[in-house]
């Protein structure tokens, strides 16, 4: 006759141990997708992330100046440097140098469309002929050494006070590039700097 066959302890003791050997196994097997997938973003986020392109301004110059009628007339180089610190090509457009006195444009110049090379450089020139523009005029109380007891003495110098003399005009040059950097081949991303 045939007797019934039950199963052995070693055979329910070996099963469980495959259970958790193959939950193991996909623990540890998700934990290492996880970190492919960090590493991943990482290398992403600190070698092809975009970054806005760096502006230095070399040289500045006024070869003519004059004022007559209480008007200036100049002319102006700038010499501006832009390093794109992206590893692809910066593609720039839409990109303007201006000459700004007291918040109000003096010159304009469009830049034309171009690109810069990844990691690379490249220099900027602009002449700006400025013709007739208005002197600004002081102020009474800086003349007078009004409102604080800060004046002028007959050679136009300090006499007390911190203030700059009458006959100085800040100009600010205002430089703007719009452009895109192409990721990996694929994506574009837009970047845009203002110095």
């Amino acid at each position: 006759m045939h007797q019934p066959q039950f199963p052995r302890s070693n055979d329910l003791g070996t099963k469980s141990s495959r259970r958790s050997t193959n939950l193991v196994s996909c623990i540890v097997a998700t934990g290492f997708l996880l970190c492919i997938v960090v590493a991943a973003v990482a290398v992403y986020f600190f070698l092809f992330k975009p970054k806005p392109p760096k502006i230095a301004v070399n040289d500045m110059q006024f070869p003519a100046f004059s004022t007559t009628n209480g008007t200036i007339n100049f002319e102006s180089f700038q010499y501006v440097m832009v390093t794109n610190p992206n590893r692809d090509e910066f593609s720039h457009y839409d990109s303007s140098l201006q000459l700004i006195y007291s918040e109000e444009p003096m010159g304009l110049m469009f830049i034309p469309v171009g690109k810069i090379d990844g990691c690379s450089s490249q220099k900027i020139s602009a002449k700006f002929d400025v013709q007739q523009y208005p002197l600004p005029i002081p102020a009474k109380s800086m003349l007078s050494g009004g409102d604080g007891g800060i004046g002028f003495d007959n050679s136009n110098n300090f006499n007390s006070g911190g203030m700059m003399a009458r006959n100085t005009m800040e100009i600010e040059a205002w430089i703007k590039l719009m452009g895109r950097v192409r990721v990996l081949k694929k994506k574009l991303l837009f970047v845009s700097a203002i110095w």
